[in-house]
């Protein structure tokens, strides 16, 4: 019991912190305007544009917090509330996933990882509800190796994701005050915010996946 509350619902509690403190940075800096005047989407293309970077198309999507960049498209998607709004939150996002076209065109290593384990990822997350049925509720080991399996793929998804992010972060908070697309001070600070709170969400996604992980590890080795 000692180990579930430790490996499992302590991450889960993380994740659940980190999803709110995104949300609330989000809903807070979505309030702001941002002195620049430039939208979401008008601060994606500029530094598009600025990287030399021409073949990517800026997209506006549904679904609130649904924003990424599709390398394999190169598709830059961006919800509502950031591809329409002037807001310090909306143009951190956008910058953020800008970050991610320029990785893209830099062929940056952890992207390039991160991609080739896409499809494995994907087949992992499709198994692992099957593995956790079977293996937790009826006790099949060969279910709990293979949920082993998964989730060690997914924890290195995310392992390699951590610098993805972090990478994308930092060329957006640089590259918004070089182009004075937000200027020092409040907004600067509002950008980090939202973006060090959008981070924390992939440190829970991994700490989450490898508390899996150990705890996979140990029921296995108690049961041989």
């Amino acid at each position: 019991m000692q180990n579930y509350f430790l490996l499992i619902l302590l991450p889960m509690l993380l994740g659940l912190w980190a999803q709110f403190r995104v949300k609330s940075a989000f809903k807070r800096y979505s309030d702001e305007p941002v002195g620049s005047g430039r939208s979401g989407a008008e601060t994606a293309r500029d530094i598009l544009s600025a990287a030399g970077i021409h073949d990517v198309e800026v997209a506006e999507i549904n679904g609130m917090l649904g924003d990424h960049y599709d390398p394999t498209h190169k598709r830059l998607c961006l919800s509502s509330e950031v591809y329409n709004n002037a807001s310090v939150a909306a143009v951190g996002i956008a910058a953020h996933e800008v970050g991610h076209a320029i990785q893209h065109a830099k062929a940056y290593w952890a992207l390039q990882w991160r991609t080739s384990l896409v499809p494995v990822t994907m087949l992992a997350s499709q198994l692992l509800p099957f593995v956790i049925f079977g293996g937790f509720f009826f006790h099949f080991t060969g279910l709990i190796k293979l949920g082993i399996v998964c989730y060690t793929a997914l924890a290195v998804f995310q392992l390699i994701t951590l610098p993805v992010e972090f990478d994308a972060s930092r060329r957006a908070k640089i590259i918004l005050q070089d182009m004075g697309i937000v200027r020092p001070g409040n907004e600067a600070l509002g950008v980090n915010r939202v973006l060090d709170a959008a981070a924390l969400t992939y440190v829970a996604a991994f700490v989450a996946a490898l508390g899996n992980l150990v705890y996979l590890l140990l029921a296995s080795r108690n049961r041989d």
